[in-house]
This record gives C-alpha cells, sequence and structure tokens, in this order.
C-alpha cells in the first residue's frame, strides 16, 4: 500500500503535465502588437540636387549613349561531330556620321558571316563590314537607319594621367553600361593581331568583354579612345587595367578604311641604321642621335625628295652597310631615334600625306618636305 501511494502520485502528476502541454497555448504575441490608425515615415523635402561631380556623369551619358551601338557577330565554326555551328560574339561600336558609318575594334567582327546592330533606341539594323585594319584593331562597319546621332571625336594628342575618362558599352550584353575612371598612364602597348598601337590609353575604368569597340570618352563626351583590351590575371573580366586605341590613330585611317577598305600604309622607301653616341663619334656625325639611310629605294618617296643614300661601304662587325647618307633625327618636330619612333609616327599618317624631315647632310642641318608613298607590302 505504501509503495502504491508514490506511484498514483507520479502518474497524476504525469498526466496532470501532459494535459496541460498539449492543451494549453499561450497567448498569441500578435495581442500584444499595437496597431497604429497612421504611419509616418521621414520623406525627402522635394527633387533629388545632384552636386557638380554627378552632373558631369549624367551630362556624358546623355551626350554619349545615343551614338554608341551594340553589334552581334555570327561566325561559323567547325564541329566534328555537328558539322558547321554558328557562334556569336558580341561588342560595341559608335556612330561615327549620319550616313551609318560605326567604328569598332578588329576583333569584334573578325570571320564573321552576319553582323546586327542594335541602337539606343533598341531598333536592329543588318550591318556591312566596309574596312578593316587588323594592325591597329579597328574597324568600320555600316548600317542605312534614319536619324542617327553621330559621336563627337576629341583629340588625344594632349591626354593627361589622372584625368577623368568614361567608358559607355555593353559589358556582357548589358546594354548601355557607364563606367568611369581615370587615365592611368599613356603607353605603347601590343594588339592581340600582333600590331603594336603607340600612346595607348591605359585606364582604370571597369572595361570588361563586350566592351570592346565602345568608346572612352571625356568629360565633354568627346571620344578620346577605342576600348579594346583588359587586363584579366586570367579572371576574363576587369582587372582595373584596361586599353583603349588612341582616337587619333582611328582618324588616320578612318578614311582609307571607308573609301577602299583597307589601309594605305605610308613609307618612307628607306632601309636605315639607328644611331647612338658611340656610333655617331665614330662616324663624325653632326648629332648624337638619329637614323641614318643607308639606302632609299628607288621610286621611294625619299628619293623623290632627293634624300640620298649611303656611298661608302664600311663594316660594323662584320656586317657591311653604307655609310655617308643624310641622317634624320626629327620629323614634323618629333625626334627620331631609332627605327621603332619611325614606325610610330608613321601610324600616326596615311598614304599621300606631308612631313617635314629635319635631316643632317654632313654638317649642314636642312628641312626637307615628302610626300609618304604607300608601302608595297600591305599589312
Amino acid at each position: 500500500m505504501k509503495l502504491a501511494r508514490p506511484l498514483l502520485l507520479g502518474a497524476l502528476i504525469a498526466g496532470a503535465f501532459y494535459w496541460y502541454t498539449t492543451h494549453h497555448h499561450g497567448a498569441n504575441p500578435a495581442d500584444y502588437i499595437a496597431r497604429p490608425n497612421h504611419v509616418e515615415l521621414t520623406e525627402a523635402a522635394g527633387p533629388q540636387a545632384f552636386d557638380s561631380e554627378e552632373q558631369t556623369n549624367i551630362e556624358v551619358y546623355k551626350k554619349g549613349i545615343p551614338s554608341v551601338v551594340n553589334i552581334t557577330s555570327t561566325a561559323v565554326a567547325f564541329d566534328f561531330f555537328y558539322g558547321p555551328v554558328p557562334q556569336e560574339g558580341q561588342g560595341s561600336g559608335f556612330i561615327i556620321d549620319k550616313e551609318g558609318h560605326i567604328l569598332t575594334n578588329y576583333h569584334v567582327i573578325a570571320n564573321a558571316r552576319e553582323v546586327e546592330v542594335t541602337l539606343h533606341n533598341k531598333k536592329k539594323y543588318k550591318a556591312t563590314v566596309i574596312g578593316r585594319d587588323h594592325v591597329h584593331d579597328l574597324a568600320v562597319i555600316q548600317i542605312k537607319a534614319p536619324d542617327l546621332v553621330p559621336a563627337t571625336l576629341g583629340d588625344s594628342k594632349l591626354l593627361v594621367v589622372g584625368q577623368k575618362v568614361f567608358a559607355i558599352g555593353n559589358p556582357f550584353g548589358l546594354n548601355g553600361t557607364m563606367t568611369r575612371g581615370i587615365i592611368s598612364s599613356v603607353r605603347p602597348i601590343r594588339t592581340p593581331e600582333g600590331g603594336e598601337i603607340d600612346e595607348a590609353i591605359q585606364t582604370d575604368a571597369a572595361i570588361n568583354p563586350g566592351n570592346s569597340g565602345g568608346p572612352l570618352l571625356n568629360s565633354r563626351a568627346e571620344v578620346i579612345g577605342i576600348n579594346s583590351m583588359i587586363a584579366t590575371g586570367g579572371s576574363n573580366q576587369s582587372a582595373g587595367i584596361g586599353f583603349a586605341i588612341p582616337i587619333n590613330t582611328a582618324k588616320a585611317v578612318i578614311s582609307d578604311l571607308i573609301t577602299i577598305g583597307r589601309v594605305r600604309r605610308p613609307s618612307l622607301g628607306i632601309h636605315t641604321l639607328p644611331v647612338g653616341p658611340e656610333l655617331a663619334q665614330e662616324m663624325g656625325l653632326a648629332s648624337d642621335y638619329g637614323i641614318l639611310i643607308v639606302q632609299t629605294i628607288p621610286g621611294g618617296s625619299a628619293e623623290r625628295a632627293g634624300l640620298h643614300g649611303g656611298n661608302q661601304r664600311a663594316y660594323i662587325g662584320n656586317v657591311p652597310v653604307m655609310l655617308g647618307g643624310d641622317l634624320i633625327v626629327a620629323i614634323d618636330g618629333e625626334e627620331i631615334g631609332d627605327q621603332q619612333d619611325l614606325a610610330n609616327l608613321m601610324n600616326k599618317h596615311k598614304a599621300g600625306d606631308t612631313v617635314t624631315i629635319t635631316i643632317f647632310r654632313g654638317k649642314k642641318k636642312m628641312d626637307v618636305k615628302v610626300t609618304l608613298s604607300e608601302a608595297r607590302e600591305q599589312s
């Protein structure tokens, strides 16, 4: 009997606990929430005012975006199992005249069977490739469309590191995207096709796949470069280092691209030898830098202008050279120290341009006007 009482008491307690936990839910927390009749929020007093920097960003975008286009190129690749397979690529470009000519990168339309352009107003047009310049990674395509808004082309000659720049394009297919940054440096670069661009614009404005061919603008919405390449570090996206082809390089070849479909590479028609202080002293030259004309090509622009090649056979080491020719020290006021300087300057011109070449003929300094001829070997 004594044992039964504790057991009975324990059973009653357990039963009471079970009934309480299964039937008693407690009060609803919502019952304690007070619901006001009116909710008051703090709102801005009036229209948002933009600071001067924001206003510049907005104005650049408004002026620049009507000229920027999205370019879709379709090429055909061969698959072992499926045969010819269409492949699409995307890039950007910008309108340069009301006739529908659009400047972009060569690699955007390279090997394309079809090219389609989408304007800022979302209208699509088939495009024709008019001219290609793979050395400078440039191309011109054309559409037939009304009411086109050409971009304003600026001057890339006097760019300054630290200057603000804006990139508009279609990164990853995101139409009409603008990013901003500064000019980080101006330096020579090599294009994907192996050509060299002198004074390419390096910027930290975000440039990603799809931006290629789009404009790099200054704070006046003038095109100063064509966005072309990025340093990715293997990630296939912007790493804060992008490059644009200077617009002056493009302006030098646009006429050729539109009128004849290719670039008439200029040539002086000379073979040269770079001269430094040591070699100049040995030869008794009047300047300690420059390029010595070893030979003028018959019928070339240098020979027609009266420039002299070498007439005295000599050896530099075991290499025979002809000495006694004119020593070129500058072209249009820019010093020429070696063949790379000459090549960079030729990239700023086209066949038919006239340049002023400063030479030493013996000890006499003189300027000679030379009309550049077309190089016999086309790149």
